[in-house]
C-alpha cells in the first residue's frame, strides 16, 4: 500500500457480510473478508459488521484510526418488509373540518398487506388542533396504549405549512417516541401517499435504530473515528444520523450498492449494469453518469421513496436448461440451488462417467423438462455457468470458473441428445437464457434513451460470466466483467458519494425558487460531511408535473488518485476514436481543462445534415460525457455569462412542443456541471451563474451544448 489511509465498505447481504478496504489515496482494492451475516447474535447483524472490520483491518495491517471512511450496506430494511418484522405504529392526523375527513381516512393504511395475511399494524387517532397540547398528549397516550413503538404526525399541506406536524412531532419526543413526520419524507404533495410513505417508514424506525446504535457504538469503542455512513437506495451514501430520521432510505439499497460500484470503479459513464447471481439478474441502468432511479413500488403501491430502477429476470449462473423437441427451448427460472443439485461443470470428470441427459421437475408443481445428467458419480443439473465454461466464456481466477474438461463432458452429453456438438449446445443454452436478458437490456436502453454508441455492458456477481459476455457478442455492444466483480457490491458502498434528493412541487417556478432548491441540496451534502469544493448538483425541472428537483452529490473528502497512473494524450485520444467508433486521425482535440479533454468528430450523411459526436475524457482516459451531436465552446468563468447567453438562444429549439433551451454541461476546473435538466434559458443560466460565482474570473470554462430535437 502507498498509504495506510484506508476507504472501507461492509455489503450485509442474506449469508454473508463481505468488507473491502481501498487505499484512500489510489482507490485500489487491498484486502477484501466474508464472514456470516450474524442474524442470530444477541446484536444481530451489527456483530457481523464489527467483526467483519476487525478481520479487515488486521488483514491489511491497519489501526482503526487508520480509516478514513467508512460505510455499509444492509438488505434489513428490505427484509424487515418482506418478513413482516416491523414495529406497530401511531398514526396522528392533522386538521379540522374538511381537513378532518381527509386525515381520518388514513386510518385505512392499516389495510396494506406486509405479507399474505399479515397486515401493517397500524393505531389511529386524531388531534384537531396541534397546539392544543392537552389533546396532543392524550392522542400520543392512546396510540402507545395501543401498542404503538413509532409515531407519524400528518397534516394536508404540510408540505407548506409543516408546523402542525412538527408540534406534535416535539410532543411525541418528549414522550420518549421514534418519531416521523410526513413532510421530513418528502416534499411532494398528495396527502395520502406522503402519509403511506412515512408510515412505512416508522414501521422499520426502532429495529434500524437499535442496529444503527449497536454499530455506532461498536466501531467507536473500537477507535474509528471516521463518521459511519449507510448505504441508501439510489447509488448513494448517507450520514448515520440522516439514517436515523430517515431508515426507509436503505429499503432496496442491496442492487444499489452494485451498480455504484460500476460506476464509481469502472467510472461507466453510459452503461447497463448486470449482477448475476446464481439465480437471477438484477439489471439497472447509469445514463450520462448517474444511477437511474425512480419512485419505487412498496408493500404493493407506489411511494415517493426515489430508488434504484433495478428490474430482475430470473436468469443466473445456476439456472437449469430446459429442452423440448430437440432442442434447449429456455433456461430457468428454477436453478441448481433450488433443485438441491450440483452443478455438473463442478464435479470431478469421473464422476461424470457414462452422463446421460434426463429430466425432470425440479419442484411439486414444476414443468418435467428440466435437464438433469444421470451418470456415475450422482446426479447434477446442467446450468448456465456449465455452458459459459464450455464456450470459455469465464476468465481464470473467476468466481465460476472450473475444469475445462468437465464442462466439455457435461455438455457433450447435452449435444448427443440435441444432434449437435459442444459448441452448438453450449451456443443453444446461454441463447436461451440471454434472451429475456436482452429483452429487458433493451427496453430499458429504450427508456432511457441511452447513446447506442456509448453504451457499455457491464457485470458483476459470482455469475456475471454466464451472462454479460454473451450478451455483448449478442448484441455487439461492448461488455466487460467489473474488476473483483465478486465484490462489487461493497466496493460501491466504499467508493459512494454522499448523495442527497430535494424534491418541490413549485407551479411555475421562479429562478429564485430553483436556486433554492439547488442550494438546500448542496447544503444537506455537506451537513452530512462532503467537502463543499467537490459537491454538483443536478437541477431537474419538469413543467409538466411542476417538479423542481434538485440531486446533489459529493466525497466526504477530496479524493485524488495517483497521478503515476494517468494517461496520456495519445492514450487519450486513442480511446476517444474507440468510443467514437472513428480512426483517430478523423478525432480533434475541441477543448481542455485542468481534469477534461473534449474529442470530437464529424459524420456526414448524404441525406440529412453533419453531426457531430463529442466525447469528454478525464485524466485517467475514461469517457465522462457524451453526446450524439454537440456544439462545444471554450471561455472563461468572466465571459461565460454573455457567452453562455448567446450560445443558448442560438441553440434554442422551436416547435409543436414548446420553447426547449439546450441541453447544457460546463466543464471547469474538475467539474461537470450538468444543467441538461432544465429546458427554460432565463433559469438555465441563473443556475450556471451560480455554479460559476466562486470561481477566479480568468479560469478556462467549456461549454458542451445539445440542441433538443
Amino acid at each position: 500500500m502507498s498509504t495506510h489511509r484506508v476507504r472501507v465498505g461492509i455489503d450485509v447481504g442474506g449469508t454473508f457480510t463481505d468488507a473491502v478496504a481501498i487505499d484512500a489515496a489510489t482507490l485500489k482494492l487491498v484486502g477484501q473478508v466474508k464472514v456470516p451475516t450474524s442474524h442470530h447474535h444477541e446484536n444481530g447483524v451489527a456483530q457481523g459488521i464489527v467483526d467483519a472490520l476487525d478481520q479487515l483491518l488486521t488483514q491489511v495491517g491497519c489501526e482503526a484510526d487508520d480509516v478514513a471512511f467508512l460505510a455499509h450496506g444492509t438488505t434489513q430494511a428490505t427484509n424487515a418488509l418482506l418478513e413482516g418484522d416491523v414495529a406497530k405504529v401511531g398514526l396522528i392526523g392533522i386538521g379540522r373540518g374538511a381537513s378532518a375527513v381527509l386525515t381520518r381516512r388514513l386510518a385505512r393504511l392499516d389495510r396494506l398487506e406486509l405479507t399474505p395475511g399479515r397486515k401493517l399494524p397500524l393505531s389511529y387517532a386524531h388531534v384537531e388542533d396541534p397546539d392544543d397540547g392537552a389533546r396532543v398528549a392524550a392522542a400520543i397516550d392512546s396510540v402507545r396504549g395501543d401498542g404503538a413503538t413509532a409515531l407519524v404526525a400528518t397534516e394536508p399541506f404540510s408540505v407548506d405549512l409543516p408546523a402542525g406536524e412538527s408540534a406534535v412531532l416535539a410532543a411525541a419526543r418528549e414522550a420518549g417516541l421514534p418519531v416521523t413526520a410526513a413532510h421530513e419524507i418528502t416534499s411532494l404533495y398528495g396527502l395520502h401517499k406522503r402519509t403511506r410513505t412515512a408510515v412505512v417508514n416508522a414501521a422499520i424506525l426502532p429495529r434500524m435504530l437499535a442496529t444503527a446504535d449497536l454499530v455506532d457504538s461498536a466501531i467507536t469503542k473500537g477507535g474509528v473515528t471516521a463518521p459511519l455512513m449507510v448505504m441508501r437506495c439510489d447509488g448513494g451514501v448517507m450520514s448515520l444520523d440522516e439514517m436515523r430520521r430517515r431508515p426507509l432510505l436503505t429499503v432496496l439499497s442491496g442492487p444499489a450498492a452494485g451498480v455504484a460500484g460500476a460506476l464509481m470503479q469502472e467510472r461507466v459513464s453510459e452503461g447497463v449494469f448486470l449482477e448475476t447471481g446464481g439465480t437471477s439478474t438484477d439489471i439497472s441502468v447509469i445514463h450520462r453518469g448517474r444511477v437511474a432511479v425512480r419512485h419505487a413500488t412498496i408493500l404493493g403501491r407506489t411511494s415517493y421513496l426515489s430508488a434504484l430502477d433495478v428490474r430482475t429476470v430470473g436468469i443466473g449462473g445456476g439456472s437449469m436448461v430446459r429442452i423440448s423437441g430437440g432442442k434447449v427451448t429456455s433456461v430457468g427460472p428454477r436453478s441448481a440451488h433450488i433443485a438441491g443439485l450440483p452443478y455438473a461443470c463442478f464435479a470431478d470428470p469421473a464422476d461424470l462417467a457414462g452422463a446421460r441427459v434426463t429430466t425432470l421437475a425440479p419442484m411439486e408443481g414444476d414443468p418435467d423438462d428440466y435437464v438433469v445428467l444421470e451418470a456415475d458419480g450422482g446426479r447434477f443439473a446442467l446450468t448456465m455457468t456449465c455452458a459459459a465454461n464450455a464456450l470459455g466464456r469465464v476468465r481464470d481466477g473467476d468466481f465460476a470458473r472450473c475444469d475445462p474438461e468437465a464442462a466439455r463432458i457435461a455438455l457433450q452429453a447435452l449435444a448427443d441428445s440435441l444432434g449437435t456438438d459442444v459448441t452448438g449446445a453450449a451456443t443453444q443454452v446461454l441463447d436461451a437464457g440471454c434472451r429475456p436478458v436482452r429483452e429487458t437490456v433493451e427496453k430499458m436502453i429504450k427508456d432511457y434513451r441511452l447513446d447506442e454508441e456509448a453504451v457499455r455492458l457491464v457485470g458483476g456477481g459470482g455469475g456475471a460470466a454466464s451472462v454479460t459476455p454473451h450478451l455483448a457478442a449478442l448484441t455487439g455492444l461492448d461488455g466487460a466483467i467489473a474488476a473483483h466483480s465478486e465484490v462489487i457490491s461493497p466496493l460501491g458502498v466504499a467508493l459512494a458519494l454522499v448523495r442527497e434528493q430535494v424534491e418541490r412541487i413549485i407551479p411555475g417556478a421562479t429562478q429564485e425558487q430553483i436556486l433554492a432548491v439547488r442550494d438546500e441540496a448542496e447544503r444537506a451534502v455537506v451537513a452530512q460531511g462532503a467537502a463543499p469544493g467537490a459537491v454538483e448538483v443536478e437541477v431537474t425541472v419538469d413543467a409538466q408535473t411542476n417538479t423542481v428537483r434538485a440531486i446533489a452529490t459529493g466525497a466526504t473528502e477530496l479524493r485524488t488518485q495517483d497521478r503515476a497512473h494517468r494517461s496520456d494524450e495519445d492514450e487519450r485520444l486513442a480511446a476517444a476514436a474507440d468510443s467514437l467508433k472513428a480512426p483517430p486521425e478523423r478525432v480533434r482535440n475541441l477543448a481542455a481543462t485542468p481534469t477534461h479533454t473534449v474529442y470530437g468528430t464529424e459524420i456526414r450523411s448524404r441525406f440529412r445534415r453533419a453531426r457531430h459526436p463529442v466525447r469528454v475524457l478525464d485524466a485517467d482516459g475514461v469517457v465522462r460525457l457524451h453526446s450524439r451531436d454537440a456544439r462545444v465552446e471554450t471561455t472563461t468563468v468572466a465571459e461565460a455569462p454573455e457567452i453562455l447567453a448567446r450560445l443558448v438562444d442560438e441553440t434554442t429549439s422551436y416547435g409543436d412542443g414548446g420553447v426547449r433551451a439546450p441541453a447544457v454541461r460546463l466543464l471547469f476546473g474538475a467539474r461537470i456541471a450538468d444543467f441538461s435538466g432544465v429546458l427554460e434559458a432565463e433559469p438555465l443560466l441563473a443556475l450556471a451563474r451560480s455554479e460559476l460565482r466562486t470561481r477566479t474570473p480568468d479560469e478556462p470554462v467549456v461549454a458542451v451544448l445539445e440542441v433538443r430535437s
